[in-house]
């Protein structure tokens, strides 16, 4: 059986397992919106398996972090840029 603990989606904890990514915790937030594009259209994710970059959000402290190809780890921090 897979671990569960929780990440922090901007600010607020999510319940995940070990087996989830970082774009299902997102989902599981209620956040749709993970950024902006630069005329300020908002984005989500797209193909949801790492080839249209539209699910880039920042993942401790790191940006442009394609959110359906990481897999959740305790003491994550997400923070979407909308």
């Amino acid at each position: 059986m897979p671990k569960a603990f929780s990440v922090t989606v901007n600010g607020a904890h999510v319940g995940v397992t070990e087996d989830m990514t970082a774009l299902a915790a997102i989902l599981l937030s209620g956040t749709t919106t993970l950024r902006r594009s630069v005329s300020g259209e908002p984005r989500g994710a797209l193909c949801g398996m790492g080839g249209c970059f539209e699910c880039r959000v920042t993942i401790n402290g790191e940006r442009h972090c394609r959110s359906c190809q990481i897999r959740c780890a305790q003491a994550m921090d997400i923070r979407t840029d909308d």
